[in-house]
């Protein structure tokens, strides 16, 4: 039950990291860096989704 709910966190946070970089991405002026740095968390997010899934 405890690796059902790591999982459930961390697609919760998948989802908030996804939904943050699509508002980062449209604000004017926002940093690549920044940006580029979210989307890696992200991707490291879904891998261990994957990771655990299997």
């Amino acid at each position: 039950m405890a690796l059902n709910a790591h999982l459930e966190t961390l697609k919760r946070k998948h989802q908030s990291m996804s939904e943050a970089v699509e508002t980062a991405q449209r604000a004017p002026g926002v940093d690549d860096l920044e940006v580029a740095s979210m989307k890696k968390e992200k991707l490291r997010l879904k891998e261990e989704i994957t990771r655990l899934s299997s």
